[in-house]
């Protein structure tokens, strides 16, 4: 497939894969803070933060399947490494719901990722312990000790090949670099009109509605 299986000993390279790392989950309407005491106060984020001090408190914490976005030089110096969370692919591309044929998959798996920079597709592999189609989150990053990280290397399944670092990288460049714009801006008014009724909702821009 698409990956290979790095000693324990080499070093971290951008595409490695780790299972079992922390996700925290923080709500910024309600978190537990333990006070001195060791009591348990209940406070909203925004009035934790006004007192500009640090505080211990009690969160949830999930261990989660990721994969390695910082650069191999920065994964090997950097006193952090990025990590981002690695989801059912049927999670994250709302298109493939429902999907089940070959033929559709292709469809999704080649022109959707020419086209939605959010995600990078992983295929099922028994090795990475991926029993179904997985994909790279890139909305969900995790920041993590790279020494921690270093430690935790018999953790790591594995990695992505050449092939498929040279395009993760890319793909990575793309998402962060991506320019936001509506689409529809420079159709005329019967374009657009074939254009809503397969979008609904889509709002014209003054010059289109002339």
């Amino acid at each position: 497939m698409i990956y290979t299986v790095p000693k324990e000993i080499e070093p971290l390279e951008q595409g490695d894969i780790f299972r079992g790392l922390p996700l925290v989950e923080i709500s910024l309407n309600q978190i537990s803070v333990c006070g001195e005491d060791e009591t348990i106060a209940f406070k909203k984020w925004q009035d934790v933060a006004s007192e500009d001090k640090p505080v211990t408190a009690i969160v949830a914490v999930k261990p989660v399947c990721a994969i390695v976005l910082s650069q191999n030089c920065d994964a090997l110096r950097s006193r952090d490494i990025t990590l981002c969370e690695i989801r059912p692919f049927q999670e994250i591309e709302g298109k493939c719901k429902e999907t089940k044929a070959p033929k559709k998959w292709v469809s999704i798996i080649t022109q959707q990722a020419r086209l939605n920079y959010k995600w990078y597709y992983l295929p099922p592999c028994e090795v990475m312990k991926f029993t179904s189609k997985m994909a790279a989150d890139f909305s969900a990053t995790i920041r993590v000790s790279r020494i921690d990280l270093e430690g935790f290397r018999n953790r790591r399944l594995g990695r992505l090949n050449s092939i498929a670092s040279a395009h993760f990288r890319e793909r990575i460049a793309e998402y962060f670099r991506r320019y936001p714009y509506d689409e529809w801006y420079a159709l005329d008014k019967a374009e657009l009109s074939e254009y809503q009724s397969e979008h609904p909702g889509t709002e014209p821009f003054p010059w289109q509605s002339q």
